[in-house]
């Protein structure tokens, strides 16, 4: 009698380079997947552990070779081109992140293959990071840590929250994290989203399309949504420019839905009172880049929903979920859209 196939999941951590992810040797520490990362988060459940048969790999040392077999892939990026033929029993790949941009156009997905990402695993921390960013901006740190560079000892004073409107572009896990917590504080939330639907912490919802109708009265723009074709240059100059002198903008989602030169030239002429910016398309952020001597600007290093020593084990939380529902042949969680690209 032939013993049972195993499920093979073949793990793909990367080094850490400039430009790619992770970006540095402390995020190679925080996102790398180890055997004994896996163990702990079956400890629970011997008999999934059972059933599978378990590869950790480094970038492409033993790509090819090991994918050969494999019914699963746990990875941030990886080889996309003639992937069916490389690996002819893959039907599950798992991002370790929220967002899939670095694969798009998603044209390499053949029939059958599901693609999940880790959307919500990390929106407690992200929740808590978008509270502090709208706070910041009310209370003019950002103006303040400017002065401070300068060596100004000015009083700028400011209010509570309640009362203040607060437009949320982008209401996924990210997004409707804070806005729960803004909200609470009496924030008037404004939500932006594709189709309209209403969330928990947003006063009003209303869609991508009636977002000019918003945007004058923001005293503060919250960005956290994917790229996506749809939201390239969604916040252009036209639209920054809609917005009030005295507006404080935070984004969390990604460089491509804002443009950035026309920002920075804004903060420069007090035409927005501030900025907190936490993602950048090439990253690190490049030295030579003219953000860091902008005013009014914060920047924090691509932090913003990053658990600290607990990035594996929420992201492996998710996976597991998911990998029950597989062995059960269930529809799994987390799924992306190919047409969407989220």
């Amino acid at each position: 009698m032939n013993k049972e196939k195993k499920i093979k999941i073949h793990i793909k951590n990367n080094h850490w380079a400039a430009g790619s992810f992770p970006t540095d040797a402390e995020g190679e520490e925080n996102f790398t997947i180890t055997k004994e990362h896996l163990d702990e988060a079956l400890k629970d459940h011997p008999e999934i552990k059972d059933k599978l048969e378990i590869f950790v790999d480094w970038d492409e040392e033993n790509f090819e070779k090991s994918m050969s077999n494999s019914d699963i892939l746990l990875a941030w990026n990886f080889p996309t081109k003639n992937l069916k033929k490389i690996s002819p029993n893959l039907k599950w790949i798992h991002i370790v992140s929220a967002g899939v941009e670095h694969l798009l156009p998603l044209d390499w997905m053949f029939d059958d293959l599901v693609l999940t990402n880790s959307s919500g695993v990390h929106a407690k921390k992200a929740g808590e990071y978008g509270l502090m960013a709208i706070l910041m901006l009310q209370n003019h740190i950002t103006k303040i840590v400017t002065n401070q560079k300068n060596k100004e000892f000015i009083s700028l004073f400011s209010n509570p929250i309640a009362g203040k409107t607060v437009v949320v572009v982008g209401t996924g896990s990210l997004g409707s994290s804070m806005a729960k917590h803004i909200n609470l504080l009496g924030a008037n939330v404004i939500g932006v989203n594709k189709k309209g639907k209403k969330v928990e912490g947003c006063n009003e919802v209303i869609t991508v399309e009636k977002i000019d109708n918003v945007l004058p009265n923001a005293d503060f723009l919250y960005l956290a949504v994917p790229e996506t074709p749809d939201t390239k240059n969604l916040i252009s100059k036209e639209r920054l420019d809609m917005l009030k002198p005295n507006c404080g903008i935070v984004n969390v989602g990604r460089q491509s839905v804002m443009d950035y030169e026309v920002l920075s030239k804004k903060l420069h002429n007090n035409k927005i009172a501030g900025a907190i910016l936490d993602v950048f398309t090439h990253e690190p952020l490049d030295k030579s880049s003219k953000l860091w001597n902008t005013p009014n600007l914060i920047i924090t290093p691509h932090v913003s929903s990053d658990d600290n020593g607990d990035y594996v084990r929420l992201t492996l939380n998710i996976f597991i979920k998911n990998l029950k529902l597989f062995i059960e042949k269930k529809n799994l969680i987390n799924q992306i859209d190919k047409k969407l690209g989220y």
